[in-house]
């Protein structure tokens, strides 16, 4: 004949009691009840207010009590069915398996509090632990107690829920973590490694234009133009969206945000010489390239070395107060203001490693 799970339990109550010279009478108690040392015990599955427990034990006609001795101790493990590995706790929704020992890595902790029998814990219907929290965000905090480290995916965004989750459970180790983090430069962790390749070109053409003089006077005339081009690569698509939204083309009065294709950005502009007239320059298609937020000062870029630019020569300021960027130094020098704060740093550059504003070929890695 096979025992039910509740007959087995009580057998195996009575085999630790007799291993602890107690005398258990199996005949003397309520059916869900737990004989020992001549008095029945009653362990709930629920948690109450020690209020309402009251009330409950009155209404059973029992006396509600805190348990001192080990040997009671071990009765309520066993009645609870024994926390043994591996546990299962259910928190809002998201099952997760692991140790009684991850769980009270941090003894000072909530979930210390609650896996060693100082807090009452709730099962849901399966008979897992349950802890009313966000599900979704327990997955760092438990791989936090497991291996010591926090290990956030790139693009995290909920940073101020997760910190809310680590003080709920009181996990101080990952509180200092995350406050340690909040104070870092914005990106160097949250966006995690990435790669940046900036190619830059620039070449001289002749252009020849009609001037007109006066009305049917038309007369020919050449003027110099640079063209300039830029082309970069980077895996990490926010840095590629934040450069896009940092320029942008001018045609006339007009500007015009630059096209992002996946993780390339390619701009190409042309400033407008003095001697071409503005309609010249807009008529052959050409647009120059704009700063959307200039600092006040000069750039200063700080990676390997310190460089600066200035920014009379390499950008120019139009009556309507906007900047446009005249040459490729100017171009590499408000890259490097907008990438260097999000972590990166200059790992190459040619084809002269001492002359970052002017080269062609840069690179810049954050770790």
């Amino acid at each position: 004949m096979t025992q039910t799970p509740q007959t087995q339990i009580r057998s195996e109550l009575i085999t630790i009691c007799s291993s602890c010279s107690l005398r258990v009478d199996t005949q003397c108690c309520p059916l869900d009840w737990t004989a020992f040392s001549s008095h029945c015990y009653y362990f709930s599955n629920y948690g109450r207010s020690w209020h309402r427990a009251q009330d409950e034990c009155e209404n059973m006609n029992a006396e509600l009590l805190i348990l001192k001795s080990n040997e009671e101790k071990c009765v309520e493990m066993l009645d609870d069915e024994t926390v043994c590995d591996p546990v299962c706790v259910n928190v809002g929704g998201e099952l997760y398996t692991t140790t009684l020992d991850t769980l009270t890595r941090c003894r000072d902790s909530m979930l210390g509090a609650m896996f060693t029998g100082q807090i009452p814990l709730l099962r849901d219907r399966n008979g897992n632990f349950f802890i009313d929290r966000d599900g979704k965000t327990f997955r760092y905090i438990l791989n936090f107690l497991r291996c010591n480290s926090l290990d956030l995916p790139p693009h995290f965004t909920e940073l101020t829920l997760l910190r809310r989750e680590a003080d709920f459970f009181q996990i101080r180790p990952l509180l200092e973590e995350l406050e340690r983090r909040g104070a870092e430069p914005r990106g160097v962790r949250s966006l995690g490694g990435a790669l940046l390749c900036v190619e830059v070109d620039s070449q001289e053409r002749v252009l020849h234009f009609n001037y007109k003089r006066k009305p049917e006077n038309y007369e020919l005339r050449s003027c110099t133009i640079r063209v300039h081009s830029a082309h970069i690569f980077c895996t990490s698509h926010a840095l590629i969206q934040l450069l896009s939204s940092s320029f942008s083309y001018r045609t006339g009065a007009v500007s015009k945000a630059p096209q992002v294709e996946r993780m390339d950005l390619q701009l190409e502009w042309v400033p407008c010489p003095p001697e071409l007239p503005w309609e010249q320059h807009i008529r052959h298609g050409f647009r120059e390239l704009s700063v959307t937020q200039q600092s006040e000062k000069s750039a200063s870029i700080h990676g390997t070395g310190a460089v600066s630019t200035n920014s009379n020569s390499s950008i120019s300021t139009h009556s309507d107060g906007s900047v446009s960027i005249c040459d490729t130094r100017g171009f590499m020098a408000e890259l490097l203001r907008v990438v260097m704060p999000e972590g990166f740093r200059i790992d190459l550059v040619s084809p002269d490693p001492s002359d970052v504003l002017n080269c062609q070929k840069l690179r810049c890695v954050r770790y």
